[in-house]
């Protein structure tokens, strides 16, 4: 099952980037390059999701795909 969610891209203060999930409330991760914040992302919501699974929570709907960067000029 795939679904897409929104994510949002933020340069970190000390350097690199922070990643968040609005619909996925305390899903976060971080990387040196945006690249990498992006991949890492991917991971932090494929066990967000199946810790939600596995505790009979349920999902929150999937979302239009919506790419936003703060500050992307840097």
């Amino acid at each position: 099952m795939s679904t897409t969610r929104q994510v949002i891209l933020h340069p970190a203060e000390e350097g690199g980037y922070w990643v968040e999930v609005p619909s996925l409330p305390g899903c976060f991760s971080q990387g040196e390059t945006k690249e990498e914040a992006l991949e890492n992302i991917k991971e932090a919501i494929a066990l967000y999701i199946e810790d939600m699974l596995a505790a009979g929570e349920e999902m929150p709907p999937p979302e239009h795909y919506s790419f936003h960067e703060k500050n992307p000029e840097r």
